[in-house]
């Protein structure tokens, strides 16, 4: 297969025009320019909100005049993520995809499907004039993946239809009808930097080649954290000897599974055989542990140069929190129909250590921890319990992001009821009516459109937000005949 056999495609057609447009979060000024001049070219009306979000209008096909109006979504940022050693300037260069098998790649990147496929069926279908349907309004909003901020920005008066149809789902097959709230937990520490003691040796330990994935939708895969496998070695050997931490740098993304991380740091000369020793027993002990999950993790053990330290209280304090900080499921939803769904998480995302200041002394560790929860009240249980780990290990400063809500399933959804009667006639199974944890844009549009009858569904995607990013060619060309339907049905 070739990419001139995709099909449907106008779909994949727009998708490799979407992918030449760089757009990573909070810089997505190409893909608005794109998207306004693709609506005013086509003559259809065009409207860029203060947020960024662009929305573009299309009348009904003759003869679905009367029907109701329904909105189309899907968000136009993506994870910019790469595997080591790839040359690529995310703020200028194109992805390059392609065809594995079933499977669209990109070489070496994130591939951005999500959720440039999503985009892609909204331009498919605003392009093409022979589809029928009624009234619609595609909605492409900013700045999904790092908090929501352009469907927080969308104004109560902007949508004009009853439904929407959300296009930022990863399973074919799967319809979505409530999404996860969240928050960000930042934690600050600050200290002086201090001249190395004499009789210490550095050492520099990294993991590396994890396989990562989605915070939310990935969180109940048991899959290493490499954060949490760092400070669980370090909190192991601080425990043996006085060790001093250097640096500690992990992570880049508050809703990915941290892939890889470096730490140095510095034990008496006399332990440095010990600490060889004992990481060579911790890497086979976790990979044992992991052996389905992570099988391409590579470790790193080596000497280091010297350099300031962290004071040792600071050090302890710092390691220890890192080890305590829950990472992972924290409780599962109790509903019988919604199949034992990861309710309550949270993921130690990012650790970075930075040094500022003439004389190179002034430290700060930042860590940043992403909580999740279809049930509001436990995502504040879930944040006052990451907040109560950096209390006790006496962090400078501890901030929350506002968040975003949870989107409730609406009971009696016409939309729901269409969706599936579609999928039951083109199919001749029943699609799975599920909630997903992981926040979708879909809770901030009930929060202003309280009547707003929705569903999120989308093609197949594994290794979102990791390198290892897929789209699954035949599921796109499933929705899109479903998406099809839908319209003509509505």
């Amino acid at each position: 297969m070739t990419k001139k056999d995709l099909t449907p495609k106008g779909v994949f057609r727009f998708f490799q025009e979407i992918n030449d447009i760089p757009r990573p979060s909070k810089h997505e000024e190409k893909m608005i320019a794109y998207l306004k001049n693709f609506g005013e070219s086509r003559g259809l009306e065009t409207v860029v909100d203060e947020t960024g979000n662009v929305i573009i209008r299309k009348n009904a096909s003759k003869g679905y005049e009367d029907s109701p109006t329904v909105i189309i979504q899907s968000h136009m940022d993506m994870v910019c993520d790469k595997v080591a050693g790839k040359d690529i300037d995310f703020m200028t260069d194109p992805i390059e995809t392609y065809i594995d098998g079933e499977w669209m790649r990109a070489q070496g990147t994130t591939l951005g499907a999500d959720d440039g496929i999503g985009c892609a069926m909204e331009l498919a279908l605003l392009d093409d004039d022979s589809i029928e349907h009624g009234p619609i309004e595609c909605l492409f909003t900013r700045d999904e993946e790092t908090g929501l901020t352009g469907a927080a920005g969308l104004k109560g008066d902007m949508l004009r239809g009853s439904m929407l149809l959300n296009l930022d789902s990863e399973d074919e097959g799967l319809f979505y009808v409530s999404c996860a709230g969240g928050k960000t937990t930042t934690a600050t520490f600050r200290y002086d930097m201090e001249d190395a003691p004499k009789g210490i040796f550095f050492m520099e330990a990294s993991v590396k080649g994890l396989t990562g994935g989605h915070s939310g939708d990935d969180i109940n895969k048991k899959r290493a954290n490499a954060i949490k496998l760092l400070a669980r070695f370090l909190y192991q050997e601080q425990g043996k000897m006085p060790l001093r931490l250097a640096r500690f740098d992990a992570g880049k993304l508050h809703n990915a599974i941290t892939r890889e991380g470096t730490v140095v740091f510095a034990v008496p000369f006399e332990e440095k055989e010990t600490v060889r020793v004992d990481w060579n027993i911790f890497c086979h002990d976790v990979e044992e542990e992991f052996h389905v999950t992570e099988p391409a993790v590579v470790w790193h053990m080596g000497s280091a140069d010297a350099e300031r330290v962290m004071p040792f209280d600071c050090s302890k304090r710092i390691i220890t929190a890192l080890q305590a900080v829950h990472n992972g499921v924290f409780s599962v939803c109790q509903d019988e129909e919604l199949g034992g769904m990861t309710e309550t998480s949270s993921n130690t995302a990012v650790v970075k250590t930075t040094v500022s200041g003439n004389d190179g002394i002034k430290g700060e560790c930042v860590i940043t921890c992403s909580q999740r929860s279809n049930v509001m009240s436990n995502l504040t249980n879930m944040v006052n319990t990451v907040r109560a780990v950096f209390e006790l290990a006496a962090a400078d400063e501890i901030r929350h992001s506002d968040g975003y809500p949870a989107w409730k399933m609406t009971p009696n959804s016409k939309l729901r009821s269409v969706a599936v009667e579609c999928y039951r006639e083109l199919y001749g199974t029943e699609p799975k009516v599920v909630g997903i944890h992981a926040g979708l844009e879909c809770g901030l549009f009930a929060e202003r459109y309280p009547h707003l009858d929705m569903l999120s569904m989308g093609p197949t995607m594994r290794g979102v937000h990791s390198p290892d990013e897929r789209l699954h060619i035949p599921s796109v060309e499933k929705v899109w005949k479903l998406l099809l339907r839908i319209l003509t049905r509505i």
